[in-house]
């Protein structure tokens, strides 16, 4: 409840505030439900003077009613799926990365969450021309890789200056240091990150679990509330600037049972903060070759390159992602992925391209 103070309104000077904390009406709640003719003896203060200072507050503190058609609207308009740049994890993702909401990639070591994070940020950067923040928690990024992808992109020297100018990086290995970078990027309204004139649509954290599971634990007390916060100051970034988050998390062994699975790490509490969740695996070698026999039999000889990192020295790029939480798609579906994607040549790419449009 809003408490009245002095000059909240034209007329409530704080002899008037103090006539009414006398009566008993301290809060702007009990100010409107009062009767104004009683409560207008006891302060000694004409009808006239409380009937304006009600009618301005309530102008002030009632929230009006919107109709679900109007916030459809204001979704619509707000709204953007930035594409990953991968054929198949955009068919995942329902088209993609969706602005104002959190997407999690959770997998073990050697998955290559980290990977599928620089592929998202250069496809980002250099074919939708939008800005990145990558926050790297590990040390992970490197520069040379980035361009390195850039290159295999068919991007020039001018281009790929341009592109790695929108990916703004920042290294921090404390969790106290993340969550003062992401509140003072949103005080700035992410001004000191607008480079080139390229507006901000993605932030990526690799990696969350990093910084926080250290905290977790029967011997920290301050795990848990600051992951709350991180959790908190993610999602209203998000929203407050229509932009698409992408973090990735470990993974914990489930607890039980003789099978052995793999779940997201950071607990219940954690699980609540993203809208869409992917697992990645390593893709089974079984289902590979099965592919890549499949994609012989069907297609033409492009299409045989496209298949051909699924066998020999290149197989161990193939990944499996699975959809474990969505809104939008049914849960537990499963494609296989190559990693090497965002690292094509370009005569490699048309080929894959073309797979993908024949598959589709």
């Amino acid at each position: 409840m809003v408490v009245l103070r002095e000059l909240m309104c034209p007329g409530l000077e704080m002899e008037l505030v103090r006539s009414l904390r006398a009566a008993d009406v301290s809060t702007v709640e009990e100010l409107v439900s009062s009767d104004l003719e009683a409560l207008a003896q006891k302060c000694s203060v004409s009808y006239k003077a409380l009937f304006s200072i009600r009618r301005v507050l309530l102008a002030q503190h009632t929230a009006f009613p919107v109709s679900g058609a109007d916030l459809y609207e204001e979704l619509l308009s707000c709204t953007a799926i930035l594409s990953t740049g991968h054929p198949r994890l955009d068919e995942l993702l329902d088209s993609g990365l969706f602005t104002g909401e959190l997407t999690e990639l959770a997998g073990p070591p050697g998955t290559g969450k980290t990977q599928v994070c620089f592929g998202v940020a250069v496809h980002i950067a250099h074919f939708l021309k939008q800005g990145v923040i990558f926050i790297d928690t590990t040390g992970g990024i490197s520069a040379a890789r980035l361009q390195h992808m850039l290159q295999t992109e068919g991007a020039n020297s001018e281009e790929q200056a341009a592109a790695l100018q929108r990916i703004h990086v920042f290294r921090l290995f404390d969790l106290l240091a993340l969550l003062d970078c992401l509140y003072g990027l949103r005080r700035s309204g992410l001004q000191q990150v607008s480079v080139g004139g390229a507006c901000v649509r993605a932030v990526i954290v690799d990696s969350v679990s990093a910084l926080v599971s250290p905290l977790l634990g029967t011997r920290h007390t301050e795990g848990m509330p600051l992951m709350a916060q991180l959790a908190a100051v993610l999602k209203a970034m998000v929203k407050d600037f229509n932009l698409a988050a992408l973090v990735t998390n470990h993974v914990t062994r489930e607890s039980g049972g003789g099978g052995g699975g793999v779940r997201p790490a950071l607990g219940v509490s954690w699980s609540h903060a993203p809208r869409t969740r992917l697992l990645l695996e390593h893709a089974h070698t079984s289902a590979a070759h099965t592919s890549a026999a499949h994609t012989s039999a069907a297609h033409t000889s492009a299409a045989h390159t496209s298949a051909a990192p699924h066998t020999g020295a290149h197989q161990s790029s193939w990944r499996s992602a699975t959809l474990i939480k969505s809104s939008r798609q049914p849960c537990l579906r499963k494609v296989d992925f190559d990693l090497s994607w965002w690292s094509r040549s370009r005569d490699s790419a048309s080929a894959k391209r073309k797979l993908s449009q024949t598959e589709a």
